[in-house]
């Protein structure tokens, strides 16, 4: 996930795009939350868990949109599937308590708040590298892009609330 957040901003560099004299700023967040992640055993995720990618026919849930499906932590879907379905404060810890077994320690409770920064700042990034390169009747990309530019921000900032700097 870091490494395709430092692509993305190789791409919006190159491309002159309307932030790239923020892209230092980003990419030391980036490397900063990058560093609290907590060791966790390799699994195959689907890492875009935006409330459009689950259908519900009524028999059975889809989960569609595999195109960044990949190896990884299973903290990255944990932290996306909480940022982008707007989970609550009691929501998170269930999923954290349930999916880790009972109650994590601090180390993965900050690695998974730092990871929704990460999430968001994904999504952000997402939209303005599409601003550059697609065109799609309909889509407004920099819309997008204004919106999670701006939940990253606010994600962000109550990690630092919590947790402090890096």
């Amino acid at each position: 996930m870091f490494q395709i957040h430092r692509d993305y901003a190789h791409t919006l560099k190159a491309g002159n795009h309307r932030i790239a004299s923020d892209l230092p700023r980003l990419m030391e967040i980036n490397d900063a939350l990058e560093a609290v992640q907590a060791p966790l055993p390799i699994i195959f995720g689907h890492h875009d868990l935006l409330p459009a990618n689950f259908l519900d026919d009524g028999k059975r849930l889809w989960l569609i949109d595999w195109e960044y499906g990949a190896f990884g932590t299973a903290m990255f879907d944990l932290a996306n599937i909480a940022s982008n379905n707007s989970f609550d404060e009691a929501g998170e810890k269930l999923l954290l308590e349930t999916y880790f077994d009972g109650a994590p320690g601090e180390e993965i409770v900050r690695a998974f708040y730092a990871m929704k920064s990460a999430s968001a700042l994904r999504e952000a990034l997402w939209g303005m590298v599409s601003e550059l390169h697609l065109k799609v009747a309909g889509i407004d990309y920099v819309a997008y892009a204004v919106e999670y530019s701006g939940r990253f921000e606010r994600v962000h900032r109550d990690y630092i609330e919590k947790f402090g700097r890096s």
